[in-house]
């Protein structure tokens, strides 16, 4: 069988633990196999990246800045039980937030749909896509314990003093930023998403709380989608608001789906995992990072399944559920299929999609999902990770 060209390489970018022995399966069982598979690699590994000081990360992200579409395993996050376990230099920061801080990007999170995998939600039709603002906040707070209390102020350029709290004993204390620059960027990538897929988009935020810090947002988000989107947004037959939050979330559980949710840095993460896990699993969400000049970077949105990852270095059979990562590398791929014009890669990756959704509808799935199956006639069997991927290259081969 002739394999299928590719012109220019995906950034790939390794990453921990039981992703990490996955990411090998997919490109040995559904890949290799039919495509003559160009890309950049690095291994964003926890010893590669203690081994660099991290420095490895930054050339992984400058790489998708000049190749335009990259693809990145799950990766760990060291908090101090890590730090000893795989003894660290350093805690070192979130691989996803340098890369995001790099590109500038803002995350896209869609779940995959599949037909006997029902969300919670019974009314939801459609697919809920969440946009996370994907810079500063608390991901980039300045912390502090403060055991002996004290008068906490803020120092502004000016010279003007704010209080922030007279502690009378011990306490703690965080400040956030954010940068109009970065917002702008958000709100801009998410009016052009919305455009993209013929979607209404929703942001919600608490500026009746934070009147300045989240009022920014909105105020950013107004002006922007008057002075650029608004007739472009008409047009489309789409539309744009903002709610508060709370509201969101009530406007969100009532919906049938199929808009764009605009969040936050960090109301977008808790957010997309809850719609992953009522949509059926984390598993299978699909996560893709656009940079403001049009550089994508797709991933998994779920972690590194150390709890597999161990059982697996035990010698036991694990069945984890590799659709996301899966849907990572399709996602990439039809990316560079479109930046260089090549129809046949295009088409290979809708169909490596269709084979892992139509194998899951056909009763063979990941024991994640044999809870949540139920078609009438097809009886789900939950399967090793391994057979899972030789079922759909079964399907991709035939």
């Amino acid at each position: 069988m002739t394999k299928i060209s590719m012109k220019t390489p995906l950034v790939e970018l390794d990453g921990d633990e039981m992703t990490r022995i996955i990411w090998a399966d997919i490109k040995r069982l559904l890949l290799e196999p039919f495509i003559d598979l160009k890309t950049e690699y690095y291994d964003l590994g926890l010893p590669e990246r203690d081994k660099t000081s991290d420095a490895v990360t930054v050339k992984a992200a400058e790489a998708i800045k000049r190749l335009g579409v990259g693809v990145k395993c799950a990766t760990i996050t060291p908090n101090a039980q890590r730090m000893e376990e795989y003894k660290l230099k350093e805690m070192w920061k979130s691989p996803n937030g340098t890369i995001r801080t790099i590109l500038d990007g803002t995350v896209f999170r869609a779940p995959v749909l599949v037909n006997g995998v029902r969300p919670v939600v019974s009314n939801w039709k459609k697919p809920i896509t969440i946009a996370r603002h994907a810079y500063g906040d608390v991901y980039a707070g300045v912390e502090a314990y403060v055991p002996e209390g004290g008068r906490i102020e803020l120092v502004l350029p000016d010279g003007e003093r704010k209080l922030v709290k007279e502690l009378s004993g011990g306490g703690i204390v965080q400040a956030i930023h954010n940068t109009d620059k970065s917002i702008i960027s958000f709100a801009r990538s998410c009016f052009n998403y919305a455009l993209g897929t013929k979607q209404d988009l929703w942001f919600s935020a608490k500026d009746t709380i934070s009147k300045i810090y989240d009022h920014r947002f909105k105020d950013i988000f107004a002006l922007l989608y008057e002075s650029e989107f608004r007739v472009r947004f008409e047009e489309a037959g789409i539309q744009y608001f903002y709610t508060l939050i709370d509201d969101a979330v009530a406007r969100v559980i009532r919906s049938e789906g199929g808009f764009v949710w605009a969040c936050k840095n960090y109301d977008g993460d808790v957010m997309s995992d809850m719609l992953a896990t009522a949509f059926g699993s984390l598993a299978m969400m699909t996560s893709v990072l656009v940079s403001p000049d049009g550089k994508y970077e797709y991933e998994a949105a779920h972690g590194t399944v150390t709890r597999h990852f161990y059982r697996y270095m035990a010698g036991e059979q694990t069945s984890t559920n590799p659709v996301a990562t899966i849907f990572a590398w399709s996602g990439a791929l039809k990316k560079r299929a479109e930046l260089d014009s090549l129809a046949d890669l295009s088409a290979f990756a809708d169909r490596l999609e269709a084979a892992t959704i139509a194998t899951i509808e056909s009763g063979i799935m990941t024991k994640d999902l044999v809870g949540l199956f139920d078609m009438p006639g097809v009886a789900a069997k939950g399967v090793c990770t391994t057979d899972f991927l030789e079922a759909i290259a079964a399907r991709l081969a035939g």
